[in-house]
């Protein structure tokens, strides 16, 4: 890929990233959440996750060991997020104090 081709690549996906930001920032600002738009708001998230490992942080082509590691990391937390909307009360039983 040419250095050109590089810059071009990198500047539309910086695009999509603001663009996505700006989707999620619409979706929390609606009055009533519920489970699509939070789902939809996590595969967002994800989407993001791997744009930032894989062509930001230029983790494509690291070791397979770490790039997975910073992969899965972008895959959990949104499915944690779909776990702690899908169940609160049992969520914040395990993670009371008292």
């Amino acid at each position: 890929m040419t250095q050109n081709t590089q810059i071009k690549l990198i500047d539309a996906l910086w695009l999509l990233l603001i663009t996505l930001t700006l989707f999620s920032a619409y979706m929390a600002e609606r009055a009533n959440p519920g489970f699509i738009s939070i789902a939809i708001m996590a595969a967002v998230l994800a989407i993001k996750g791997r744009i930032i490992v894989d062509h930001f942080m230029e983790l494509k082509h690291a070791h397979k060991l770490l790039r997975s590691l910073m992969r899965t990391y972008f895959y959990v937390i949104p499915s944690l997020i779909i776990i702690v909307y899908l169940f609160p009360e049992q969520i914040a039983k395990w993670t009371s104090l008292s």
